[in-house]
């Protein structure tokens, strides 16, 4: 059977769904295809379960950090309340139909299934084609990223829907992967009376981010008493009674009762039928032009594009996609100054190119460290003040590449640095800004004014 429609969506996760909804609102005859959940990783499994489990684990640090400041206490963990709010409040036990029914009373229609594009402007699902006048829209997201460890398939693992849907905790956790999963989630759990390890093949946490934010994080984690096992690979993993042992590189080993598997993720582009509109079905990202197009009325947005990677990237995708479908004239996507945050405490908040990028990409490098402890509101500010901003600058230009703001609220002060980065503001700007005292944003014009004395005419 076949249906003539304006425009099909496969994959209704974040960026999917706002895709749909405001095509929809706008009256065109939009299918939304999902063989999960319509919202996709984030609400269930990703940004508002962890980010529930951290507000949580906070919670648990700021009354242990009482005494000495404010008085005495005593803080017993429990992790039910967390699991219970997670099920009931976040995900409605993992059932998407608010969300469903969202998108149907904006006139959308809904199925259920695995979409297959079968050719330009066809999507095939349940035996049904979909012929798509205005476009199709390819946001099937990513699933975890499992590599093939001798032995995995042998035991219970988790990745992070597993971890987020526990109800129970184990008394010891391996976790494989020391990026912004792992790292998030290690936290959370050591918080709650867990023993974690974490296994790293890189020789920091947060190998991506800066070298110095590494570091910080780092102490913070085994003052937390979470190991750190790094520039550690393993090479099997097994069932050992109750627990799971992991072999290290080396004879070495660590065991746990439960393995988190957070090792990346993978692009859900696998049997979709890219072959079938000339696109590469082997490849790892698609790569859309800046109006997120990859072909003939067709476009690409979120995680499996070389720009996606983060919910709010999704959603700035969708917004550029659909002014372009509906032929309405709208700036192309910039990145210079995307964002990203780790929401570990203390936060880790960056944009833009970290120093290392910025050499590599041939930038004539100035940088400029401030560490948030011996800001005045870092300073009041006591324990958990741990962090630092850290900026880098074209000296040629005069202007910032990057920026990173960790701390107390780290992700919060990046909004100052994107604006600076978009818009090309010159440092010299940023040093003569006035700003307001005490805050932890006031760490901002401390670093910029490391980088140097003014080198170029401000803009006044």
């Amino acid at each position: 059977m076949t249906e003539r429609v304006d425009v099909v969506v496969i994959g209704m996760g974040v960026g999917g769904e706002e895709l749909a909804n405001t095509l929809a609102d706008n009256g065109l005859n939009v299918v939304g295809i999902e063989s999960h959940l319509v919202g996709g990783e984030c609400p269930y499994y990703g940004c508002i379960p962890t980010k529930m489990m951290i507000r949580a684990d906070d919670m648990l640090a700021e009354g242990r950090r009482i005494p000495g400041f404010a008085g005495d206490s005593t803080v017993k963990a429990d992790w039910t309340p967390v699991a219970r709010r997670i099920r009931d409040v976040a995900t409605d036990n993992w059932n998407d139909r608010v969300a469903v029914e969202r998108f149907e009373r904006k006139g959308g229609h809904f199925v259920r299934g695995a979409g297959k594009l079968v050719g330009p402007g066809k999507v095939s699902v349940n035996g049904t084609t979909y012929e798509a006048s205005r476009a199709i829209v390819i946001a099937t997201g990513t699933s975890a990223a499992v590599p093939p460890i001798p032995g995995l398939d042998r035991v219970k693992y988790w990745t992070n829907r597993e971890a987020v849907k526990v109800e129970q905790l184990p008394d010891s956790l391996v976790i494989l992967g020391g990026g912004a999963i792992g790292v998030e989630l290690a936290q959370v759990f050591a918080r709650f009376g867990v023993k974690v390890s974490i296994i790293e093949g890189m020789d920091r946490v947060l190998a991506m981010e800066e070298p110095e934010a590494s570091a910080v994080l780092g102490e913070v984690l085994q003052r937390e008493g979470i190991e750190l096992w790094l520039k550690s690979r393993a090479q099997s993993v097994e069932p050992r009674g109750d627990a799971i042992a992991v072999n290290l590189d080396g004879g070495r080993q660590v065991t746990g009762q439960a393995l988190l598997v957070a090792t990346g993720r993978r692009a859900n582009l696998r049997d979709i039928g890219l072959e079938t509109v000339g696109l590469d079905p082997s490849t790892r990202l698609l790569e859309p032009n800046d109006h997120l197009r990859v072909g003939e009325r067709l476009w690409a947005i979120g995680d499996v594009t070389t720009s996606g990677g983060f919910t709010h990237m999704a959603i700035y995708h969708a917004g550029i996609a659909i002014d372009d479908i509906l032929g309405k004239p709208g700036p192309g996507a910039d990145y210079r100054a995307k964002p990203r945050v780790t929401f570990t405490d203390p936060e880790v908040g960056a944009t833009g190119l970290t120093e290392e990028q910025a050499i590599r990409k041939g930038i004539k490098v100035r940088t400029g460290i401030q560490k948030a402890s011996v800001t005045s509101r870092g300073w009041i500010h006591g324990p958990g003040n741990e962090g630092l901003i850290k900026v880098v600058e074209d000296a040629d230009r005069g202007v910032l590449v990057g920026a990173t703001t960790m701390g107390p609220r780290g992700g919060d002060l990046l909004g100052i640095f994107e604006l600076a980065i978009k818009l090309q503001i010159p440092s010299d700007e940023l040093r003569h800004l006035i700003y307001a005292y005490p805050t932890f944003y006031r760490g901002t014009g401390e670093a910029v004014r490391k980088l140097g004395p003014d080198q170029h005419a401000p803009m006044r």
